[in-house]
Parts: structure tokens; C-alpha cells; sequence
């Protein structure tokens, strides 16, 4: 049953609030994959693991859509724990393929990796992801005890880890996820501070892509081989035959996925730190900020998607 005092106009508000959220998700979710499938203007390596993370979030938002409908079947029905166990695992491996795409970024920035070989680190990012995010979301599927009760139960609005387990959720799931986010400004902050450091000393060309080549291939050697101008005529068509990306929108879109992940993650996580400072007295208009933004995901991820295309040639 339900374990916080809403009335049932706010929680009928809330749950309308969530769906809706919930629905423009969902048709994000159904633009990357549309997108991708009809379009091969949008299949860098940004735009596949935005791919791969929509599968992952197809489950995010069908959970939220359950919304209070979870905690009125009951704590112990198959319906909260379903959506309990989504709502653990899916938003962390969220999180996670966030990490994933940032260090693409590095990859390619600092070590010139092609396309080729980012497709082949895709299964291992399915591996680590799935694996980081399914043992704990399925174990907590068995942890009770007499006095706590079941850890998966109704938080608010739907199915969670329950406000009696409310530091064990804080531990396992916002602090990992901050620490995680942590991790990725981090890495932009390096990232960028390193394109400026070496901004003339990298591959770019005049038309901001930047070469994803071997500089040792016997295409480049022959190019040392010619003279200046010689060079000037030869670099172009060179780089277009070997995998050469845009540099700023290989940036740019990662950065702005980070940024709506960044803004979707902190009103759940203020409202989840003002219920352990004061259990059971959570601002409505906090809970309606929650089941709004804590639901939009997709909906950015899929206005990201398509704002940007990828320089891919032939």
C-alpha cells in the first residue's frame, strides 16, 4: 500500500505528471531508433551507443509509466517489484553508458581511435553495463527483514528501494550515480584542457574534422614524402578516405547528453536527501519536479539525437 499521506487529487496529478514524462520518453526512445534504422546520416559511434542506451531505457520509462499503480498493487505484487527492479538498474546503466560515450571521446581524442574500433568495444560496454546493473537490481529483489520489511517497496509515486532502506539507497544508488557524473566532468574538464594545449599539434583539418588514421600508414608517408603544396592538395582527399570525423559534434553531443542527465538527476536527488533529513515530509511541488524530470530522459536524448548528424563519407 501507499506509505506516504497524498491526497488522491495530488496523487492522481502526480501520476498524470510522470506518464506524460513517461510518453515523451518513449517517443524519444522510438526517434533514435526510427532515426537510426532509416537514416545513415546518424550512425557515428555517439549515435549507436545512444542507440544501444535506448533499449536500456525503453524499460526506464515503461517502469515510470506503471507510476502509482506499482505501490497500489501492493509492496510484495509482481507489478511494484517489476517496476522497482527497472527503476534500480536502468537509470544507473543510464548513467553508465554516459561513462561509456565520454570515454569514446577520449579515445578518439587522444589516442585516434576509428569507428571500426569503437564498434568492437561495444559488447564489452553491454557486458560491464548489464553486469554492474543487473546482480544488485536483481539481489535487492530478495532482501527483507522483520523490522525494515521488503528493501523494494512504494516510494512516493511508484516502486522502489523502500524510505525504510532509505541510507541503503542513498549508498547504492545516488552515490554511485553523483560519483559517476563526478567522473565524467572530470574527464571533460581534461579532455578540453588537453585540446587546447594541443590544438595545433592535432590532426584537424580545415574543415574541423579530425583524422582517425594511422599516422604511420603508407598513405602518410608518401604525403611526408611531397612537398608543401603538394601536401596541401593530397590532404583532403586522404583524410576522406580514411573513417575522419567532426571534431566539435563528436564533442558537442556527448556533452550535451551529459548535460540533460545532469539535470534530470537533481531534483531526485535533492528530494531523496530532504526525505532522509525529514522522513515523510517531502514537498509536493518537489515530488511533481521528481515524476516530471526524473521521467524526460528519453525525450532529451532523443532531441540530442537528431539536433546533431554525423560527417560520415563514403
Amino acid at each position: 500500500m501507499l506509505t506516504m499521506k497524498l491526497s488522491q487529487s495530488q496523487l492522481y496529478r502526480l501520476s498524470i505528471a510522470g506518464r506524460t514524462a513517461s510518453s515523451l520518453s518513449l517517443l524519444g526512445v522510438a526517434t533514435i531508433f526510427t532515426t537510426f534504422t532509416f537514416s545513415e546520416h546518424f550512425r557515428g559511434p555517439t549515435h549507436r551507443i545512444m542507440l544501444i542506451n535506448g533499449f536500456y531505457n525503453l524499460f526506464d520509462f515503461i517502469a515510470t509509466m506503471i507510476s502509482v499503480s506499482g505501490p497500489e498493487a501492493g509492496d510484495d505484487s509482481a507489478l511494484c517489484r517489476f517496476q522497482a527492479f527497472s527503476l534500480q538498474m536502468f537509470p544507473v546503466a543510464d548513467v553508465l553508458w554516459t561513462v561509456a560515450m565520454t570515454w569514446d571521446v577520449v579515445l578518439v581524442v587522444f589516442y585516434h581511435y576509428e569507428p571500426e574500433r569503437l564498434r568492437r568495444l561495444e559488447k564489452k560496454y553491454i557486458v560491464v553495463i548489464t553486469t554492474l546493473t543487473f546482480v544488485p537490481a536483481f539481489v535487492f529483489l530478495f532482501i527483507r527483514n522483520a523490522e525494515k520489511g521488503p528493501l523494494y517497496g512504494s516510494v512516493q509515486f511508484w516502486c522502489s528501494i523502500s524510505p525504510n532502506w532509505v541510507l541503503f539507497r542513498i549508498i547504492f544508488y545516488y552515490a554511485p550515480i553523483w560519483l559517476l557524473i563526478l567522473g565524467v566532468l572530470i574527464l571533460y574538464i581534461v579532455i578540453g584542457h588537453e585540446l587546447f594545449q594541443l590544438r595545433h599539434e592535432l590532426m584537424l583539418t580545415s574543415n574541423d574534422c579530425l583524422a582517425l588514421s594511422s599516422r604511420t600508414s603508407p598513405s602518410n608517408e608518401s604525403v611526408r614524402r611531397t612537398n608543401r603544396d603538394d601536401m596541401k592538395d593530397l590532404e583532403g582527399p586522404i583524410i576522406r578516405q580514411q573513417s575522419a570525423v567532426s571534431l566539435r559534434k563528436f564533442l558537442l553531443m556527448p556533452i550535451l547528453y551529459f548535460l540533460a542527465l545532469l539535470a534530470t538527476w537533481v531534483a531526485p536527488t535533492i528530494n531523496r536527501v530532504y526525505a532522509f533529513r525529514h522522513p515523510g515530509k517531502e514537498p509536493y511541488p518537489l515530488m511533481m519536479a521528481v515524476a516530471t524530470l526524473g521521467s524526460l530522459r528519453g525525450f532529451w536524448n532523443g532531441i540530442i539525437f537528431i539536433s546533431l548528424r554525423s560527417k560520415a563519407r563514403r
